[in-house]
């Protein structure tokens, strides 16, 4: 039990033989279900979870995993018969903790790299109320990313700046970040199954909880890498995910912009990808007429105010869309100023309060 709620943490794992043992035995005192989920792995990592399993087990009491309907058991091992992707991992796990009544479900990857000390910072947002679905944020300051390569950087933001218009959360960054945790209510909002089961998995789970009007938290978080190879094909994963999220945008804004009622954002997205499309087309064609000696100034200038009314429109559809979201998003600002303004009340209220007599 963590503040009087039961939290289940949902290790994954795909060829993680040499890290998941030390994940699972690292998890806190406070958690009091483990869902070991391996996804098909070829190599050990199954008999590392079961044997993990069965020795943690064994020395721990049944009676603390408080789920009705558990078997008692604190590490449940969960393996797929076939490989589905991290995405279809984790869900796994999020529908038995479902069924066993979990309060509050964490994610930590079986490949060491999420730090199990700082468990109760991803937990508290959701915990504590002010959010539905918290995560690990890395690129915050440069203290956190110091360990992360120039390579996994640069992707990185270029997906965060991807993300944030596919998902509506344009405060948050770090989309990659699988370090989360989520309210059993939320997920039960949640249709798992039109969410995607590959990498993309954290990305789209974002543009849906969006759409579901969930209030998600970013948490500063180290950057900790060891010698774990990523088993992600870089090429196909960045054209797989950079279609979904195209796909994820235009989903969100038909849902919420159009289906449930009209939002001016969607008009000014429109217009500003229309103009944007049209004026460097425009503008490719006159460069191109140019170069065989034909006179192009007309068409260059009317393709300039093209693209200049579509970057005005796109970004007009911007701040409207940023703005009509602003109160799902829980940024490590907002928490912090609770935290020291909570802090400063306590301070006036010792000064001020009488002191008891004995």
């Amino acid at each position: 039990m963590y503040k009087g709620q039961s939290v289940a943490v949902v290790v994954t794992a795909y060829e993680e033989a040499a890290f998941v043992g030390r994940v699972l035995e690292t998890v806190p005192d406070y958690v009091d279900r483990i869902y070991a989920v391996d996804d098909a792995s070829p190599d050990d990592s199954w008999a590392v979870i079961r044997r993990v399993a069965e020795r943690i087990n064994e020395s721990t009491e049944p009676t603390r995993t408080v789920a009705d309907g558990g078997d008692g058991r604190r590490v449940v091992p969960i393996r797929h018969e076939e490989n589905r992707g991290y995405g279809a991992a984790v869900k796994t796990g999020y529908e038995r903790a479902v069924d066993d009544g979990i309060d509050v479900v964490a994610v930590m990857n079986g490949d060491g790299q999420m730090d199990p000390a700082i468990l109760d910072r991803i937990l508290d947002p959701v915990v504590d109320g002010e959010a539905d679905y918290a995560k690990g944020n890395r690129l915050l300051t440069p203290e956190d990313r110091d360990s992360m390569s120039t390579f996994r950087f640069v992707g990185n933001a270029m997906l965060t700046g991807l993300s944030k218009f596919a998902t509506g959360y344009w405060t948050l960054s770090d989309p990659q970040n699988g370090y989360t945790a989520i309210s059993r209510e939320t997920i039960e909002r949640l249709d798992l199954e039109a969410i995607t089961d590959q990498y993309g998995f954290l990305n789209h789970l974002l543009t849906h909880l969006n759409v579901a009007e969930c209030r998600v938290a970013d948490v500063p978080m180290t950057a900790v890498y060891g010698e774990e190879e990523s088993s992600i094909r870089y090429p196909a994963f960045v054209q797989f995910v950079s279609l979904l999220l195209l796909r994820s945008f235009c989903w969100r804004l038909k849902i919420r912009y159009v289906v449930r009622g009209f939002h001016p954002a969607v008009v000014f997205y429109g217009a500003g990808a229309t103009g944007l499309a049209g004026g460097v087309a425009g503008l490719v064609g006159s460069l191109a007429r140019h170069l065989r000696g034909a006179e192009s100034v007309t068409d260059a200038i009317a393709s300039f105010v093209a693209v200049l009314v579509g970057t005005t429109a796109l970004g007009i559809g911007i701040w409207l869309d940023r703005e009509e979201n602003a109160a799902l998003e829980v940024a490590p600002s907002d928490r912090l100023d609770e935290d020291v303004t909570d802090e400063t009340s306590s301070e006036r209220l010792g000064e001020t309060a009488p002191q008891s007599v004995d």
